[in-house]
């Protein structure tokens, strides 16, 4: 649905309006299945999938059947890290009140950054399994993220939850719940962004050999940017606010970090590989 909206002349481009999804997918009697918890599912089958292509690459540290086992370390890494991560980055008095709101998967409240600390343990707990390296382990597992991140925007989407600024844009969108100002999809933007871009970057910079640390260090370059681009137009947590500046937000003080580091792991890859092509 459409609506008009005063301006400057009285007149803007026609806004959407959010389309009133409910969050439940499918209920069966008592058993309710959500859309947020769906696409977790959808994410997690996507890896396996891409895992799988990758595993049967040339120098693979992995073969297509252990994958299998890599996704099951991995899902339960970003569960676990995810629902940790939000209440520790964003929601600590939440979890003091409500211990139990770490078991309610399908209310939303996962936090990326914690989600992929619990990918790292995860990488590291399996790699220790196989002897294969903590970095051509996340070298591995990089290209097979995205596509997760990107289903997981469109359930926030889905949940209403995560809403940009008020914006004119033509694509602008009113959620009714916060009033008439149109505003930015910033789920979507994310779910674009975080979910199709950064998988065509990082799967196309994985096609070809490259040293050990460059794959993961282009992840975290490209999402951490992403992410702290969005953040712009992306309303922060209504009990954080903004942090400085009337404009620094949390997820921009926690993707800063990972663009440097993804930085330094990007230039010690290509210095270790000038070492080693370098005549003795």
């Amino acid at each position: 649905m459409a609506v008009r909206c005063g301006g400057h002349n009285g007149y803007h481009a026609p806004m959407l309006t959010y389309p009133d999804i409910d969050p439940v997918a499918i209920q069966l009697g008592p058993l309710a299945v959500h859309w947020y918890g769906l696409m977790y599912v959808f994410g997690f089958a996507a890896g396996w999938w891409l895992g799988r292509l990758r595993a049967r690459r040339p120098h693979s540290p992995l073969t297509p059947a252990q994958v299998d086992d890599l996704v099951f370390y991995i899902a339960v890494g970003v569960v676990v890290g995810g629902k940790l991560g939000y209440h520790l980055f964003y929601n600590l008095g939440g979890l003091a009140a409500d211990p139990l709101s770490l078991l309610r998967l399908w209310e939303g409240g996962m936090s990326f950054h914690g989600g992929m600390l619990g990918v790292f343990l995860a990488c590291w707990l399996f790699q220790r399994r196989l002897g294969c390296g903590f970095f051509r382990m996340t070298d591995f597992v990089a290209p097979l993220i995205p596509p997760g991140l990107g289903f997981g925007r469109i359930g926030n989407f889905i949940n209403g939850e995560l809403w940009g600024a008020p914006s004119n844009l033509p694509w602008a969108m009113v959620y009714p719940p916060l009033g008439p100002d149109p505003r930015h999809p910033s789920q979507l933007y994310q779910a674009l962004l975080e979910g199709l871009v950064l998988f065509l970057i990082v799967w196309w910079f994985s096609r070809r050999p490259r040293p050990a640390m460059a794959v993961s260090g282009v992840f975290l370059v490209a999402y951490g940017s992403f992410r702290f681009l969005v953040e712009f137009v992306r309303l922060p947590d209504e009990h954080i606010g903004y942090l400085a500046f009337g404009w620094v937000t949390m997820g921009q003080v926690l993707s800063l970090p990972m663009i440097l580091g993804g930085g330094v792991l990007l230039a010690l890859a290509y210095r270790g590989a000038r070492r080693q092509a370098a005549p003795n």
